[in-house]
Formats: structure tokens, C-alpha cells, sequence
């Protein structure tokens, strides 16, 4: 079941928590800010004619006498971009892996939700196929969780670049950008995690693998059928090659934490063995000690 009886309760706990560990380090807890007319002080300059004088700091003026405007920093709402990869790739077996990644994207959004950020969610695959609006509230949770459920991982392969290049093209305003994907991408996921950097965005990444993708457990003859493509193969699976595919699947993992080390991106690779609550957790604590 996508969302059990108890998905709320365990939302609230984790809202609950994530402004216990974070203290403002969680990914919804973050702000943007800009100068402007807030409460909060940034900095001075200097005083042009014509501007309004109750901004002097008339400390200074009286001291230096140097006519000095004093400069605030505005808060803004944080908005916070979850990408879902729905390629076929995600519904391997039993389907667990685009489970997970659909509680996990409906957790992150609570999470911002409650600290009144806002919030949307971009389904790709081989581009965008649908988007839940940019919205916010808490009230919005449900109809967020209805989105989720109608989505399904029955698209064709991961082309992230051009999902992301259709992201863009929307001028959405930079903020946090969640990527919850497999990043079995054919085509290669740097491309897109850089479009994404270059466009201002703070980046995480949560990267899903089901047990079969690490150990498929195949021998003999078989045929395999690739989900993305949907081509057919019809070999002989030998110990070797077992062998080799695992390397393979151990160096592309390995790739995506060096990618994201290399430019000091979150990153959340994961089991779907894992429970979603636990993952969160998880990322706050990395969030928190980082």
C-alpha cells in the first residue's frame, strides 16, 4: 500500500523531528534571502539624494557624521522542486523502488509544507510528464498524495538532461532541487544534475536501487528484457558475467557519490529494503553534521 493508515502520523513526527535535528539545516528549514525592507540588519551603504531618510542611521551620522543607509536582509519562502524519476526502470519486480520514491517525495513535501514553504513535484522520464503545481500549506498534503498515487513508472527510458532542460525552459525560481531517481540513465546523469547546479539550484540527490539491481541472481539460459528500451536479449548468464555486471553496478554507484562529492551535493543512496521515515531521518542527521 503507497500511503498505510499510519503515512500522516509518521509525517508529523518527522516534521516534529526535522526542526529538532535541523535547527534550520533541513532542506525545508533553509531560506533564501534577498536585500530588502525585513526586520533583519545586513549591511550599509552609502546615502544617495533623494532617498528616504528614515533609513539613516543617524547613530553614525551622529558620530562620523557619514549619511550611511542601513540595508536589511528580507526573508523569502523557500521553494522546493522534487524531480520523481517514473521511467520502467523504477517498477522493477515488485515495484518497491517508485513506492518508496513516491513516500519519500510526499514526506519531503510535509516537511516544507509545514514550515510554510513551497513545493512542487516534477514527474520525468524521458522529459517532464506531469507536474503537481508550485503550491503551499499543509492542507495541501492530500491532494499532493493523490497526485502521487495516480503516477505510475510506465514510461520509456531516463533521459534526465532533456527532463530537466523541460524543467527549466518553465523559468522555475531557484531553490532546492531534489532529484529521487535511479540514475539508470543511458544516456548518462550528469548532464542534468549540472544543468541543474549551473542554474542556481541546491541540489540533493536520492538515488534508489532494489536488491535485484545489485544481484540479479540469474543463471543459465534466459531472456532479458531490458524495462527502459524494451529490448529482448536471449543468452547464457555465466558466473562471469555476474561477476562483471556487480562491478559495473558497484562503479556506477560509485560514480554518483563521487559526482556529488566533487561538488559538495547531498546525497542519499539507498535500498528499498529501507523504510522511508528511516531515510529521512537519515538525511537530516547528514544534513545536520555536514
Amino acid at each position: 500500500m503507497l500511503f498505510p493508515s499510519d503515512f500522516l502520523t509518521r509525517l508529523e513526527y518527522l516534521s516534529i523531528m526535522s526542526k529538532r535535528v535541523f535547527r534550520g539545516q533541513l532542506l525545508a528549514q533553509r531560506r533564501t534571502r534577498q536585500t530588502g525592507s525585513g526586520i533583519e540588519f545586513s549591511d550599509h551603504r552609502e546615502y544617495s539624494p533623494g532617498e528616504d531618510l528614515r533609513y539613516l542611521d543617524w547613530n553614525i551620522y551622529a558620530r562620523h557624521g557619514d549619511l550611511l543607509i542601513r540595508r536589511f536582509q528580507e526573508e523569502q519562502d523557500l521553494h522546493v522542486w522534487l524531480l520523481l524519476d517514473c521511467s520502467r526502470s523504477m517498477s522493477l519486480a515488485d515495484g518497491r523502488k517508485f513506492e518508496l520514491a513516491r513516500q519519500l517525495t510526499a514526506a519531503l513535501a510535509w516537511i516544507a509544507l509545514a514550515d510554510l514553504d513551497r513545493i512542487s513535484v516534477v514527474a520525468c522520464a524521458a522529459g517532464v510528464v506531469q507536474q503537481f503545481p508550485l503550491t503551499r500549506g499543509r492542507e495541501r498534503i492530500l491532494p499532493l498524495m493523490q497526485f502521487l498515487e495516480t503516477l505510475s513508472a510506465d514510461r520509456h527510458e531516463t533521459r534526465l538532461q532533456e527532463s530537466v532542460r523541460q524543467f527549466l525552459h518553465r523559468r522555475p525560481r531557484p531553490g532546492i532541487a531534489v532529484v529521487l531517481s535511479d540514475l539508470f540513465d543511458p544516456h548518462g546523469f550528469e548532464t542534468g544534475l549540472d544543468q541543474l547546479r549551473f542554474s542556481g539550484f541546491d541540489l540533493h540527490v536520492i538515488q534508489l536501487h532494489h536488491p535485484l539491481d545489485a544481484e540479479p541472481g540469474l543463471l543459465g539460459d534466459a531472456e532479458i528484457v531490458d524495462l527502459e528500451s524494451g529490448r529482448i536479449l536471449q543468452t547464457t548468464i555465466t558466473e562471469q558475467m555476474l561477476a562483471q555486471y556487480r562491478q559495473l553496478f558497484q562503479q556506477h554507484q560509485q560514480s554518483v557519490r563521487q559526482y556529488c562529492a566533487r561538488y559538495n551535493l547531498g546525497c542519499t543512496q539507498s535500498s528499498t529494503k529501507a523504510e522511508f521515515d528511516a531515510l529521512v531521518m537519515a538525511m537530516m542527521r547528514q544534513s545536520a553534521t555536514s
